[in-house]
């Protein structure tokens, strides 16, 4: 069973139960030949549609999708993730970070942010030493830099706040 969002309005509940695809509960006995790995042509209704995957992310689960040259938004949760949202648990991976600490104390090698700069989940903030090694500290989130408070050469110990974010 797969909740599917087109273009942030519609829903539908689409289920492959084995006993056939259904559409709300509804059974669809619709003709579909592959026409290449991301294309199909499809005849439902005695209606031809010929549908295409434009793009496609496995982790967001989310696609876009030309049907007939009009391009649609789709994103899909699965059982899973509709138990998740029943749970309330869905919103803890877009969890807000304000501030990153050191992790250990060290001396800050160098400073790759600044007041106002917008980081990338991922991006490098600074290089610390620790124990004769460098650690590049990265950014946990997509976020903005509202104050550093670090520069090339301090000394910090565990839990000090370096960096904070809007």
């Amino acid at each position: 069973m797969y909740k599917i969002k087109v273009n942030g309005k519609y829903d539908y509940e689409i289920d492959n139960n084995g006993k056939g695809l259904s559409i709300n509960n509804e059974p669809v006995n619709a003709d579909m030949k592959k026409v290449n790995t991301n294309a199909w042509h499809i005849i439902n209704n005695l209606q031809s549609y010929n549908a295409e995957v434009v793009s496609f992310n496995a982790a967001e689960k989310t696609a876009e999708i030309k049907v007939n040259n009009n391009i649609y938004t789709v994103s899909a949760k699965d059982q899973f993730d509709v138990l998740l949202d029943k749970l309330g648990l869905s919103s803890l991976n877009n969890a807000k970070v304000s501030e990153v600490k050191a992790p250990m104390p060290g001396l800050v090698l160098k400073v790759f942010v600044a007041v106002g700069d917008e980081v990338k989940k991922g991006d490098n903030l600074f290089i610390l030493e620790a124990m004769k090694m460098e650690n590049i500290i990265k950014a946990p989130a997509d976020v903005t830099v509202k104050t550093v408070k670090l520069k090339s050469g301090d000394k910090v110990e565990k839990g000090q706040v370096l960096l904070q974010f809007n």
